[in-house]
This record gives structure tokens, C-alpha cells and sequence, in this order.
């Protein structure tokens, strides 16, 4: 079977984040069972020529063009891409599109109904009900088309498939599916021994609605206890925010006690995940963050907030802390306790071991990749009769 998946941008750092991490995870575990899975993105802040190829996934890249700078992300394309879309969706058996409101996906998602290719759908929570108008003429011109008359579209939660069907209306989704994201087995980091200081990793895209701030914030609490820990701020900033943290760093008085890394390789990320006690992300909205599953692959005890698709898993394995998060106020003194609870040797080993257990058994890119190709052949197969 050969399998095009198609997300949105590639960049030597990962800048878009969970969508192309969740797509490489994939593609990689379907090559493992035989399958020709491969991948098109537009490519961005490469030095030299595209690669043909992402940690052994044989990839189509084409240059960014940011033909509509204003809308980030979502107003970039390619010509060169566009031109060979149907030539690439017609030599595949079956296109995987992580779907969001672009000029990349939306495009390609098009292409396969006109080709008649099976065509699947995963949104990542980026597709829901909106009052911007851009946006709604983007459902009007197409968004709303590929929905319903895709074979399949996957969700992560009840919530967002129910956001999906609610941008498809009035006609419904022909069948959905819930698949969850898997991350590749990995070593455990080692324990906390508790005769060093401490370090408290923030990794994720540095934006409003992952609520740095109340890392930040955070940082008195635990300094009281622990006036060496180190706390580090990590992945890339969407706008000048990482200065804005730095400088609300300096106002709390902590400003010696963090760093701000910047974005990193995948590589880089795993090695920071092992070498720090516990992984912190206080977002508001974080319907399946990549990044905390990855933390806890490595055994990394997590602070998240309730409103994540995964903390009710955290919470029911132990794996970590579930704290409250609201928008209007400042959550760090919460978020504070939470971590100097996982900074005790005993519980930060308790919460180790449940989240490498939990990624084992519940979140193993092998059971997602073994689920998604059952979805594949009864796809493929619906077609074919």
C-alpha cells in the first residue's frame, strides 16, 4: 500500500509543532509493517537544499512561499507544490491529510476527491467553529466539502470530533474515528536523586495559549525550597513572548534562574526531557500535545492543566499533576505547588514509573500505527467495491 500524508510545514527545528511530529511518528510506524508511506510538506529555514528524506521517511518538501504573511502559518504555500499535487495524490493508494484551514492541506485534501484517491482526514483540533470571516469563506470555498465526503476523519477527543461535525453541518461526516497519538518507545531517564538542583522544563511553541507565563510565575514558589533549581524555556517563540517572559522573570526577581533555549532538533528535545525532573506545560487548550507524551515516554513526571485531552489519563495513572488553568488570572502559584510536589525523590519516582507505563500501554506508536492501518484496508477496500 503507498500512503501520501500531507501536513502543512517542515522546518529544521519543527516550528509547527504536534501535526508533523504526529505525522513522522506515523509514517515511520507504517514503513515499519511494509507499508510505502510517505510525506509532503512545504519546507521553510533550511540552509542549502531541501531534504528528500525526515528521520527515514522519504519526503516531498517544497520551498514556503508566504503569500499572506498576516495570517502566519495559514497564508503560506507553493506553487511548485500545487502543480504536482495531483500527480502525488494519484500515485498513492489512500492520502492522510492533516487538515487545517491553509493553502497546503486544503488544497491536496481537494485534489484526492477530484482524483477519486481514498481520502483520511485528522484535524488536531485545529478545525472548529469560528466568527472570523476569512475562516468561514474557507469553509464555504472547500473546507466543508472535503469534511463530508472524506471516507474517514480521525479525532483525539469527543469534544473535537462534535467541533468538527459542527463546521460540517448540515450534511454529516461519513465516519469518524477516534486515534490517539503514539510516541516511540524510549530510555528512561535517570531518577531524581535529589543532591543536585533541580531543573523544570517548559517545551513547547512559546505562545498565549500555552500560558508561559504561569511558568514563570511559577518560579518564586519553588526557588523558596530549592534557591538552585533551574527552569528552562524551550521551542519556538511566536512572537516577541519569550522577551516577555524574560522581562516578567526580572519583574518576579528570578530572571538568573531561567533560560530561554529557543527552538530545538528532535534530538535536542529528547535529550532535554531526560536530563530535567519535571516537564511543566500550564496551556489553557491543549487537545493532544505531542510533547507532554514524549515527556513521559522518557519516564518525565508532568504539571498540565485540566482542560488538556490527556490529563485525565495523567491524573488516573499518577503520572504527574493536573492543576486548574483560567485565562484571567495568574495560575503560577498552582502550578508552583504542583511541581515542588514532583520535586520530592519518592513521588517524582512514583509519577515516573505510571508515565512510562502509560505511554507503554496505552500510548505506544505501535497500538496507533497498528489501528490506523485497520482503518487504512477497510478504506481502501470500501473503494474498491
Amino acid at each position: 500500500m503507498k500512503v501520501l500524508h500531507a501536513v502543512t510545514l517542515h522546518t529544521p527545528t519543527h516550528d509547527f509543532g504536534g501535526p508533523t511530529r504526529v505525522a513522522l511518528n506515523l509514517s515511520r510506524g507504517l514503513r515499519r509493517r511494509g507499508v510505502d508511506a510517505r510525506i509532503t510538506a512545504l519546507g521553510d529555514r533550511f540552509d542549502g537544499p531541501l531534504p528528500d528524506s525526515v528521520e527515514g521517511v522519504p519526503t516531498w518538501l517544497y520551498q514556503a512561499r508566504h503569500v499572506l504573511p498576516a495570517f502566519e502559518v495559514s497564508g503560506i504555500t507553493s506553487p511548485a507544490m500545487l502543480a504536482r499535487a495531483r500527480r502525488m495524490v494519484a500515485g498513492a493508494d489512500l492520502v492522510h491529510v492533516h487538515l487545517m484551514r491553509d493553502l497546503v492541506t486544503l488544497p491536496i485534501a481537494l485534489t484526492a476527491l477530484r482524483t477519486g484517491t481514498p481520502l483520511v482526514l485528522q484535524t488536531h483540533g485545529m478545525i472548529d467553529p469560528t466568527e472570523k470571516r476569512v475562516a468561514q469563506l474557507v469553509d464555504l470555498l472547500g473546507l466543508r466539502k472535503v469534511l463530508r465526503e472524506a471516507d474517514a476523519v480521525l479525532h483525539l477527543t469527543e469534544s473535537e470530533r462534535e467541533d468538527v461535525e459542527a463546521v460540517a453541518v448540515p450534511r454529516p461526516l461519513r465516519r469518524t474515528h477516534r486515534l490517539v497519538n503514539g510516541v516511540p518507545a524510549q530510555e528512561r531517564r535517570p531518577a531524581t536523586s535529589g543532591d543536585r538542583p533541580p531543573t523544570i522544563l517548559y517545551l513547547a511553541r512559546v505562545q498565549a495559549r500555552k500560558r508561559p507565563e504561569d511558568f514563570i510565575s511559577a518560579m518564586p514558589v519553588v526557588l523558596a525550597k530549592y534557591p538552585g533549581a533551574r527552569f528552562v524555556l524551550a521551542g519556538p517563540d511566536t512572537g516577541p513572548l519569550a522577551d516577555d517572559m524574560l522581562a516578567l522573570a526580572a519583574r518576579l526577581g528570578v530572571a538568573d534562574s531561567v533560560e530561554y533555549v529557543g527552538p530545538l532538533g528532535h534530538s535536542e528535545v529528547m535529550e532535554r526531557l531526560r536530563s530535567s525532573d519535571v516537564y511543566v506545560l500550564p496551556s489553557i487548550v491543549e487537545p493532544f500535545a505531542v510533547s507532554i507524551l514524549e515527556a513521559m515516554s522518557v519516564g518525565l513526571p508532568v504539571v498540565v492543566t485540566r482542560t488538556g485531552g490527556l490529563s485525565p489519563d495523567v491524573a488516573a495513572a499518577g503520572a504527574g499533576r493536573v492543576v486548574d488553568s483560567r485565562p484571567d488570572a495568574d495560575n503560577g502559584p498552582l502550578v508552583g505547588q504542583a511541581i515542588l510536589e514532583l520535586l520530592d525523590p519518592a513521588a517524582n519516582a512514583e509519577a515516573s514509573d505510571a508515565a512510562w507505563n502509560l505511554i507503554r500501554d496505552k500510548f505506544s506508536i505501535d497500538a496507533v500505527v497498528e489501528d490506523l492501518h485497520g482503518l487504512y484496508e477497510e478504506v481502501v477496500a470500501g473503494h474498491r467495491r
